[in-house]
């Protein structure tokens, strides 16, 4: 561990983090206004508001499969990469155009389709930039800055709203800047060592041929899969904090501090799997999770609120880094791009059924009982990871 602190993180790390947070920060200087936008604006209904935000996810989901085998397939990352940050860079002057909900949904979708061309393969070029004893904690650190666009661009749109009220047009357009700087930064920053093309991605059909992944990440991602089930959106958590009596004003506040708790420790938590192990760091953290979710069910008070949103702050720390680390761990070097583009596949498909079922749950026996059934089915998730994954 030792050695490994002293190790410098690699230029291509380094360089990848900042690309996120000025890209996270363009993308977060407009996610949150944009219901207010469409709602005041554009006079959207509620309803297409969620229809917005589906399917922009689900486009994310299922191109992050697709980009992950086509990586592989060319044995070029980088490219790939800067084509999914420019095509999403391009939609943020042109949400300041809009003038219809209709565009807003075309730009949405345009946004996540590069989202989800990027993802795969900006991992893959982060894996094969880093060695194995310091995986977790390069990770970490690229979470850690994405996570901090995450904290500055709401500043920022917020600073755009107090010198023009209400002239989101306005803040949407200036997001362009830091999106063109994440672009030019990564274009000019980020050496990639050409991987040879792999053999067992040569076939379109072999998107989905995980029969040729080693069986312990087919067992790690039935792992996450079935956590993914108990990871519900946090905008349940944020009306549990209302109901405890956290006062609306403070939500915002509430938001950005599990961020700022996000960001101050995904590095430590990439380094601490370093240390202790991928699996180890990641049941540490879902057993986290399930506290936090039994936390809420029984929370009654503001006070507790936040200190459970702290804790679970800690709970994305420990597992962000890791998860991905531990992919890169378990996939042969021509085989990452597809085994990212898998973890984060399952990751997206069961973030819809998960929401689902946590609402009606809620609906139908309340919330202690939604929040509980959570946290039991986490520590299921965390059973077969250790039982799977870590004894083979």
């Amino acid at each position: 561990m030792a050695a490994a602190t002293r190790q410098r993180l690699p230029k291509t790390v380094v360089t990848l983090g900042i690309v996120s947070l000025l890209n996270d920060a363009s993308s977060e200087m407009i996610y949150p206004l944009l219901p207010f936008f469409l709602r005041e604006q554009l006079k959207a209904s509620v309803a297409f508001v969620g229809l917005v935000e589906g399917v922009a996810e689900t486009t994310a989901s299922l191109l992050k499969l697709f980009s992950g085998w086509l990586a592989d397939r060319v044995g070029h990352h980088k490219a790939l990469t800067v084509c999914g940050y420019a095509v999403a860079g391009l939609t943020r002057p042109l949400m300041a155009a809009a003038t219809a909900a209709w565009q807003v949904l075309a730009l949405r979708f345009i946004d996540r389709f590069g989202k989800g061309i990027r993802t795969a393969p900006r991992d893959a070029l982060l894996a094969n930039a880093s060695d194995a004893s310091v995986r977790g904690y390069a990770f970490g650190f690229h979470r850690a800055m994405d996570h901090l666009g995450a904290v500055v661009g709401p500043l920022l749109a917020s600073g755009v709203l107090l010198c023009a009220p209400g002239n989101y047009r306005l803040a949407f357009a200036l997001a362009a800047v830091p999106a063109l700087m994440a672009l030019a930064v990564l274009w000019w920053g980020v050496r990639e060592a050409t991987t040879p093309p792999s053999r067992a991605a040569l076939r379109l059909g072999d998107v989905l041929a995980w029969r040729t992944f080693d069986p312990r990440l087919r067992w790690y991602l039935l792992a996450v899969g079935l956590f993914t089930l108990s990871n519900s959106s946090d905008a349940f958590l944020l009306l549990r904090a209302k109901a405890c009596g956290v006062a609306e004003s403070a939500i915002p506040l509430l938001w950005t501090w599990l961020h700022i708790v996000k960001s101050g420790t995904a590095t430590l938590g990439g380094r601490l799997s370093d240390r202790i192990g991928r699996v180890r760091a990641i049941a540490l953290g879902w057993f986290i999770y399930a506290v936090v979710y039994a936390g809420f069910a029984f929370a009654n008070t503001a006070w507790q609120v936040w200190a459970l949103f702290t804790v679970y702050g800690l709970y994305f720390g420990l597992t962000e880094g890791a998860e991905r680390a531990l992919v890169a761990d378990l996939s042969a070097p021509d085989q990452r791009g597809r085994g990212y583009g898998a973890f984060h596949f399952v990751v997206g498909v069961g973030m819809l059924p998960a929401s689902v079922l946590f609402g009606v749950l809620w609906q139908q026996w309340g919330a202690k009982v939604a929040f509980l059934f959570g946290a039991a089915l986490a520590l299921t998730a965390m059973g077969v990871l250790k039982a799977s994954v870590a004894r083979r």
